[in-house]
């Protein structure tokens, strides 16, 4: 399963899987995979892939080159200046922000790499994210003339009204310990040890239940916004429903005999 490929080009975005685990890419190092129309497009294309393949449980993102993720191509920005294309490409891009929350498989950012602007957005819609501790994140597009409204909207999700606004504010870049304590990341590690913490978080969430896990995810995002007592209506009738999952009633009864469960999905 690869994304589109330019004639003469590699793909934009690669995906491997491997037990139940897909990798996905960005292959544009050179450029610091910096979201260019085609590489939303090839991003976007291979989340439908993965949310349409019931033999994937996790999906890992990751990228090629010194950076993980730049933010927008300015040079391509530049390039069009008129409000349609404009319009058009922050729409692209936010429907593949939104598809991060909206697949049925877990989405852990492995950052190896600088995520700055719409990269730390990037980060940020991901529902996990482990770092080097050597990466830089910030909201950095003031610095060009151009307010990081978008990414603030998922950063200010992860992290404190003052904290997002900080980053959008100054445009300086933070280290992976202050991300970590900011909440905008799970984990950091030596970048030696970055592929076995992804790898053992991603194998841990990948032996649960498949059903179990897109019914929990899909919940999270529809209550999180909401009022607490809408959030908990929603909620309850999401718990109400998961036990007659039959997941559900294995994993109770491989809880209660001290056996491994054996999912169904």
């Amino acid at each position: 399963m690869n994304a589109p490929v330019e004639a003469g080009l590699a793909p934009f975005v690669l995906a491997q899987t491997a037990n139940q685990i897909c990798t996905l890419t960005l292959n544009r190092g050179e450029r610091f995979n910096t979201l260019s129309t085609a590489m939303i497009a090839a991003l976007d294309a291979a989340l439908d892939a993965v949310a349409a393949d019931n033999d994937i449980r996790v999906v890992v993102l990751a990228a090629t080159g010194r950076a993980f993720c730049a933010g927008h191509d300015l040079t391509e920005m530049r390039a069009h200046i008129d409000r349609e294309w404009q319009q058009a490409l922050f729409d692209a891009c936010t429907r593949m922000m939104l598809k991060l929350t909206r697949i049925p498989q877990p989405v852990i950012a492995r950052v190896h790499g600088a995520a700055a602007a719409a990269g730390c957005q990037l980060v940020s819609m991901c529902d996990l994210a482990v770092a080097a501790d050597h990466v830089k994140f910030g909201l950095s597009g003031i610095n060009a003339g151009i307010f990081c409204t978008t990414p603030a909207v998922g950063v200010a999700r992860n992290i404190s009204r003052k904290r997002a606004m900080e980053l959008v504010l100054t445009g300086e870049l933070i280290d992976a310990a202050t991300a970590e304590s900011w909440g905008l990341v799970n984990r950091v590690v030596p970048a030696a040890d970055l592929d076995a913490a992804v790898g053992g978080l991603a194998q841990t969430i990948a032996r649960k239940s498949a059903s179990v896990l897109a019914l929990g995810k899909r919940t999270f995002y529809e209550q999180i916004e909401k009022g607490i007592s809408e959030a908990y209506a929603i909620a309850g009738e999401t718990m109400a429903c998961n036990m007659l999952d039959p997941d559900a009633g294995e994993g109770i009864d491989a809880f209660l005999a001290k056996r491994p469960p054996q999912w169904r999905g």
